[in-house]
């Protein structure tokens, strides 16, 4: 009853949105594209988007790059964010930052110097946009033939970190991306921008397109608090790649420069990330079921005894 409101306009969305049954067989066919590009050898560009800002695009990138990486990828993470780039802050790749591909462009260097390795692991490279430039100075084409430079260095996986909003630089972002990962959380002013977002992308031709469900709240759900990730999937209409519960380790991961994903111990942020990464590339993976509580060594091996769940 809560969200009736939203009832109208959801009909109206199912209609025209990705993921939905009007658009399953276009969408059945981007994603085969993708296979099929990479088995080629090809690399899918996929750019991360949110519309609203502050809901963890760019630690979503950072993590989901690692991953990947780590699974043996050759993975490059752009930062299109221009003017406000943090990408490199977690990553703890900011003292490196001498070239951009503003430079790039202009023919003061080449990619390879422009490009930061990752020194923990060298198959992970970041590319900052810009220092101080501003948004106009980065066209569409510009964008593609990045792009095209990063496909012609044999990179399998080539991350866009948007900027927030929905001008643009958010067109120049998407340019040259076949596919998007649309980061949200489970509150209402961030889901109206992710259903706008969601349309354009459409509107320029990129139909394959999965929903990241940020900071889920499992405790608040229970009460009626807070949406459920499954509301917020049918309210979008976009396949569900990964739901990341609220961690508070993510700022002290952001101040280390240091990804979730390379903690020791894996928080469950940690954990739902690399998941995700595993559903990006292909591997079958669970979600990981936040409403049950973690159990500890002696509650299963009682479990496991008493045959009981």
């Amino acid at each position: 009853p809560r969200y009736a409101i939203h009832e109208t306009r959801n009909k109206k969305v199912a209609r025209s949105r990705p993921g939905s049954r009007a658009f399953v067989p276009r969408a059945a066919e981007a994603e085969a594209e993708a296979a099929e590009a990479e088995a080629e050898g090809d690399a899918r560009v996929i750019v991360i988007t949110s519309g609203k800002g502050g809901v963890g695009k760019t630690t979503t990138s950072a993590n989901l790059g690692m991953s990947i990486a780590r699974l043996g990828y050759r993975v490059c993470l752009v930062d299109a964010d221009i003017g406000l780039r943090n990408l490199d802050l977690l990553l703890g790749l900011e003292n490196r930052v001498m070239y951009t591909a503003m430079e790039v462009l202009e023919g003061e260097c080449r990619m390879e110097q422009a490009l930061i390795r990752d020194k923990r692991w060298r198959s992970l490279a970041l590319l900052p946009i810009s220092k101080n430039r501003q948004k106009y100075n980065v066209t569409k084409d510009s964008m593609n033939l990045l792009i095209d430079i990063l496909r012609d260095m044999k990179f399998q996986y080539i991350f866009i970190d948007c900027p927030a909003g929905i001008d643009v630089g958010f067109i120049n972002a998407i340019a040259g991306a076949t596919e998007s990962i649309i980061v949200t959380t489970p509150e209402i002013t961030a889901i109206r921008d992710a259903d706008r977002v969601a349309g354009l992308l459409e509107a320029n031709g990129i139909y394959d397109v999965k929903l990241v469900v940020n900071r889920v709240r499992a405790e608040m759900i229970k009460k009626n608090d807070m949406m459920s990730v499954k509301d917020v999937q049918e309210m979008l209409g976009v396949p569900l790649l990964g739901a990341i519960p609220e961690d508070t380790e993510v700022i002290v991961s952001t101040n280390r420069g240091e990804p979730l994903v390379l903690k020791k111990k894996l928080t469950l942020a940690g954990i739902a990330y690399e998941n995700a990464a595993r559903r990006v590339v292909g591997k079958q993976d669970f979600l990981i079921d936040l409403d049950q509580p973690k159990k500890g060594l002696l509650q299963r091996t009682k479990e496991f005894f008493t045959g009981s769940d």
